[in-house]
């Protein structure tokens, strides 16, 4: 399955390198239009930046738009209260970050959120997890994590932040080294830029999150539709 990402930041839909806010090369205003066009590939990533950030949030934005389209969403989810409302708007799944490290807070979460609405997001920066917002290393890494999280969820998001934007392809060892590690699905981000990597992604059996190469162009966007493929 493709994936496309709408990340949010002061209102705009944005595509930033490795995650800096310094590194932004891409900002779409009409998100409303943006969605609709992506939910056409369909179900949408969106990721609240700046409340994974700690700056803000979008929640009153992201509960109009998990209304309409058919989304999950994550960033800055760091209470039952806010995943059970997202859940309860709308969201297709919460993908939890900062969060997914806290055993205590899914044992809690599993118990008032079904399981199969959760997803669990492991931002690694050179096999590192990062979390809140990337700007924190766990020194934790995902191979150990994913056994320990699977009763928590329906699914991984990996995310490799180094090559986050970069266009320059997944780390293909790494991804099925991960796939092999878990019962889930597992959902890739970071990297991807062509259709071929899609499809060698996919007969490992992992899912693809495109961003800077469907916003770009690189991968052309009519070429990602049903009837195209």
């Amino acid at each position: 399955m493709i994936y496309c990402s709408i990340d949010l930041m002061k209102g705009k839909a944005v595509q930033l390198v490795q995650g800096k806010a310094e590194n932004k090369k891409v900002e779409v205003a009409d998100l409303i239009g943006l969605a609709a066009k992506f939910a056409q590939i369909g179900p949408i990533n969106l990721i609240d930046l700046d409340a994974a950030l700690e700056q803000g949030d979008h929640r009153s934005l992201i509960l109009e738009l998990v209304k309409q389209f058919s989304m999950h969403v994550g960033g800055g989810i760091r209470t039952l209260e806010r995943a059970q409302e997202y859940v309860d708007a709308g969201a297709k799944k919460i993908i939890l970050g900062s969060k997914a490290l806290d055993i205590p807070f899914l044992q809690q979460l599993v118990e008032t959120v079904p399981r199969e609405k959760i997803l669990l997001a492991l931002d690694a920066f050179q096999d590192d997890i990062v979390i809140r917002g990337w700007r924190e290393k766990t020194h934790l890494r995902p191979e150990e994590l994913l056994p320990l999280l699977e009763p928590y969820c329906s699914g991984f998001l990996y995310t490799q932040v180094e090559r986050e934007g970069l266009m320059k392809g997944p780390d293909f060892e790494r991804l099925r080294k991960l796939r092999r590690l878990t019962h889930h699905p597992l959902i890739a981000a970071g990297g991807i830029s062509s259709l071929e990597e899609i499809a060698a992604l996919q007969k490992e059996g992992i899912d693809s999150v495109l961003g800077m190469a469907l916003y770009t162009g690189k991968i052309p966007f009519h070429q990602l539709l049903p009837t195209f493929r």
